[in-house]
């Protein structure tokens, strides 16, 4: 039996997005220390506000401020905080309805421990000391202990909101959002196999009994026909382009520099394309037909954790000299 790989993996790009007129008087109310929401067409206050209607989907801007101040309508406690939550300690998720809306927002209640913590208990905003336009300029949530505050909800909620114009000096536009996951990767029984034949500076498929389609990487399964592959095939190491895209963004943490060309590529032998970057070629020079090889690196995966196996793979595929390959010979795997 094959040796059972695993390796820790990360996914992490930063999303940037601009605002439209309601979620930025939003942020950039934050960064001042006001919490804006929005009047729905049913009259009823939502915070955080949307910009269209929940219930009829029409656009709405009617901005109002609410307090900074509230109860807490649900929550859950997280004995374990992860990397980039609002708190390092232990702390509660809750949702805030604030004072003047009638919506909850969620966030994080520092606390001493969940008997601390209930449904109804008034809390109020702890904001950052640096605040930038973000929902992390509020901190988190703590408990009410102005005079008042304290102890389950009553006239506090009754409070209405002032209408609000959303204006602001230098309002905030856009906002970038890091995205990240961590994982532990384990490929299975034929991802393991092929993984191992790249030791060998082999590529290896799987061909379905059933349309004896041969597929690379191998899945174990044939995802036509559903029916397991066994028969382990070599392909390669040769193959076309079979369609292509020139990448002119640079990656976080890829040396690599753009721009540069990204292809689909159909082994000799395979009957499924693969994806792997285009060299030895001007970006520009790469078209759907070229027939390319793989040159490999010696230093284990180059963009994986070690782990599995320290295997080498193609860095990257560079051109033959052969001919193009006619359409013909490659447009099913277009």
């Amino acid at each position: 039996m094959p040796e059972v790989l695993t390796a820790p993996l990360v996914v992490e790009f930063p999303f940037t997005r601009s605002l439209g007129p309601v979620q930025s008087a939003f942020l950039t109310g934050l960064r001042e220390r006001t919490v804006l929401g929005v009047t729905a067409s049913d009259g009823r206050v939502v915070v955080p506000p949307t910009e269209y209607d929940p219930v009829t989907a029409e656009e709405i801007r009617d901005l109002v401020e609410v307090g900074g101040a509230g109860t807490v309508t649900t929550w859950a406690w997280n004995p374990s905080p992860r990397r980039g939550q609002p708190l390092a300690t232990p702390f509660a998720w809750v949702l805030v309805r604030l004072d003047g809306a009638d919506t909850a927002l969620l966030h994080a209640l520092d606390a001493p421990g969940p008997d601390a913590v209930r449904t109804g208990m008034r809390v109020r905003i702890r904001w950052a000391a640096q605040r930038t336009g973000a929902i992390t300029d509020i901190a988190c949530f703590e408990p009410d202990d102005s005079p008042g505050g304290e102890g389950e909800a009553g006239p506090h909620g009754d409070a209405r909101p002032a209408p609000h114009d959303g204006e602001f000096a230098d309002p905030v536009t856009g906002i970038t959002a890091p995205a990240r996951l961590d994982y532990t990767y384990s490929p299975g029984r034929a991802q393991s196999r092929y993984i191992q034949a790249l030791s060998d500076h082999k590529t290896i498929g799987e061909r379905c009994p059933s349309c004896r389609k041969v597929y690379v990487p191998p899945r174990g399964a044939c995802p036509t026909c559903g029916v397991a592959t066994e028969t382990q095939v070599e392909v390669g190491p040769r193959g076309t382009v079979t369609t292509f895209c020139i990448v002119n963004i640079k990656a976080k943490n890829l040396d690599i520099e753009v721009p540069y060309v990204y292809a689909h590529i159909a082994l000799d032998g395979a009957d499924l394309a693969l994806h792997a970057r285009i060299g030895g070629i001007p970006y520009d020079r790469v078209r759907m037909g070229l027939r390319v090889e793989p040159v490999w690196t010696e230093d284990g995966l180059p963009h994986s954790p070690q782990g599995m196996g320290g295997a080498p793979i193609p860095d990257h595929y560079r051109p033959t000299g052969e001919p193009d390959a006619d359409y013909d010979s490659y447009k099913e795997l277009v």
